[in-house]
């Protein structure tokens, strides 16, 4: 999938956003501006130690290599002047024809500029461009906040979990679903 600017989020002169696949010299930008929005965002819904963890894994070299040339797995950067603003990633699930977004994050000041309906836009987009009728998603039952949003979108909760992540942490979780064709 290539970068496409994309024009009409704001006015015509609003820088224009760039939403890239991740590149092997962006790790260090995302982790960054993941490490930044997630200490932000989660510190009210999970211990700080809790978010580093899951920064540790998620974000390492290692793990956002697979993101790199999969067929099954895309990463994001969302751009705006050149400076990283948000991501977003997301996989195709084992259940056939549904996909799964992973994360989708934004920097909190840029939130309500729909920078963050576009990078779900063109998930979705993907999502169907592959034969996808579903997109799922995991999301914590205390962030509010996105869950609102989701809903928001056409999501509905499509059962609960909890999910044991290792060192005595879980995640408490929505999963939700929206369908893709009508």
């Amino acid at each position: 999938m290539r970068s496409l600017p994309v024009a009409n989020v704001e006015s015509a002169l609003d820088p224009v956003p760039l939403l890239a696949p991740l590149g092997r010299s962006d790790f260090d930008a995302v982790a960054a501006l993941a490490r930044q929005i997630w200490l932000q965002h989660y510190s009210t819904i999970v211990s700080v130690e809790q978010i580093e963890y899951m920064l540790d894994g998620r974000f390492s070299p290692t793990n956002l290599q697979r993101y790199l040339n999969a067929g099954d797995r895309w990463m994001h950067l969302l751009r705006l002047d050149a400076s990283p603003v948000g991501y977003c990633s997301y996989a195709l699930t084992p259940t056939p024809q549904e996909m799964k977004l992973e994360q989708l994050y934004l920097l909190p000041a840029l939130h309500g500029r729909g920078l963050g309906r576009l990078m779900l836009g063109r998930i979705e987009e993907h999502a169907r461009d592959l034969g996808c009728d579903v997109l799922m998603l995991q999301v914590n039952k205390r962030n509010t906040t996105a869950s609102n949003v989701y809903r928001h979108s056409g999501f509905t909760v499509r059962e609960e979990v909890v999910i044991d992540i290792g060192h005595g942490y879980v995640m408490d979780d929505f999963i939700m679903a929206k369908p893709l064709r009508t």
